[in-house]
């Protein structure tokens, strides 16, 4: 019997600049995931928690707490991009670009931009990437950049191993 390994994450060398990444499986938001999500991060706006209020603005309808579809497009880019991470850098350009609804599913999609060798540790490299998130209408609601460290294959840790290969 064969003993097999999913990796969880990818290490400098994994990384193509160009290659564009489809994560999956998607998530659907619900409003519970919305409500819940206004409430720990104090973000109560009635647009978020008041179906009435919303009712009648221009959305006719509650709209997902932005920062919760943040949250969610940086999570469905973790096993692809940043589970082996040595550390998130930075987030930047950051851009809401349609709101999202309950019921919503978000899926993304990530492109490498460029990576880089670190010049003071040669078991790591800075990796740049653009994420944009989508719902099941495949409308781009949300974009952002953000630059990550990761290790080099021959010092990454695994998991599985809780060692560095030999």
């Amino acid at each position: 019997m064969a003993e097999i390994h999913t990796p969880y994450g990818r290490v400098f060398e994994d990384f193509e600049v160009g290659d564009v990444i489809r994560h999956w499986p998607g998530r659907t938001i619900t409003q519970a995931d919305d409500l819940l999500f206004s409430l720990l991060s104090l973000n109560q706006h009635p647009l978020h928690i008041d179906a009435h209020y919303a009712s009648q603005t221009s959305f006719g309808q509650n709209v997902v707490n932005g920062t919760l579809v943040f949250s969610i497009s940086v999570g469905l880019t973790v096993n692809d991009i940043s589970g082996a991470a040595i550390a998130n850098l930075e987030y930047e350009n950051v851009a809401h670009l349609l709101p999202t609804f309950h019921g919503d599913t978000l899926y993304a999609r990530t492109e490498i931009l460029s990576k880089t060798e670190s010049k003071s540790k040669e078991d790591r490299g800075v990796v740049y990437v653009e994420t944009i998130a989508s719902n099941q209408r495949n409308e781009d609601v949300l974009r952002f950049r953000r630059r990550l460290m990761v290790p080099k294959r021959a010092f990454a840790i695994r998991p599985h191993t809780h060692t560095r290969p030999k």
